[in-house]
């Protein structure tokens, strides 16, 4: 586990870039208690769709995952029009950086409450190629979080925040140790595990006998 000191220190290095580990196949794997996958991390759940939805799709994500952000740009959009924003569906994006420039992604994202969540996380996932991947991905980062709304002082207040730096990596804690997380994105369905870029047609397949269509 990478310190809040040896993150700050790579997120100044303008060498500092995204380490990312591979994307599986989405083939099904044992599936988790639904109780005890419901509960929320330290900072809480932010939940798109009803609590009484017939189905609840967790997401484990990276913001600096080529393959999280290619689920987000393709898929998410469908699957919010058709099945989240029809109350079919819960959807809940939970953190696992797979470095400390995630890490900062997400600790912005937490920042200014459960509004701000999926506005500054759609963002970082959309231009992820313009602020990840550069030589100097942390001066990237704060010029788009200033877009964003966030002033100077506030993004390295952000950034300072031990309690929250230590919250978004208990998440990522969490999923490794108690549910076998170890590659992004991977997708808890009611409770059952995939791993992969899963595609619209792909969930659908899942979901569908699930809701009993």
């Amino acid at each position: 586990m990478i310190t809040r000191r040896e993150a700050l220190v790579l997120l100044g290095s303008a060498t500092a870039t995204a380490v990312l580990l591979p994307s599986f196949p989405a083939s099904a794997q044992p599936a988790v208690p639904q109780e005890e996958l419901a509960a929320p991390g330290p900072l809480g759940d932010v939940a798109l769709g009803p609590a009484d939805a017939k189905v609840t799709i967790v997401e484990y994500a990276s913001l600096t995952c080529g393959h999280c952000a290619a689920f987000h740009e393709k898929t998410f959009p469908e699957l919010k029009k058709r099945y989240i924003d029809t109350g079919k569906v819960r959807f809940i994006l939970r953190e696992f950086p797979l470095d400390p420039l995630a890490t900062a992604g997400f600790m912005l994202a937490r920042c200014e409450g459960d509004s701000k969540y999926y506005p500054v996380t759609d963002l970082l996932f959309d231009r992820q190629k313009s602020w990840a991947f550069g030589n100097k991905p942390l001066d990237a980062l704060q010029q788009m979080m200033r877009q964003a709304g966030f002033s100077q002082e506030k993004f390295e207040s952000c950034l300072k925040d031990q309690k929250l730096y230590d919250a978004v990596n208990a998440v990522r804690k969490r999923a490794e140790e108690r549910f076998k997380v170890n590659s992004t994105p991977t997708f808890f369905i009611n409770g059952e595990r995939r791993t992969g870029n899963l595609s619209i047609d792909e969930i659908e397949k899942i979901i569908k006998p699930m809701l009993g269509v």
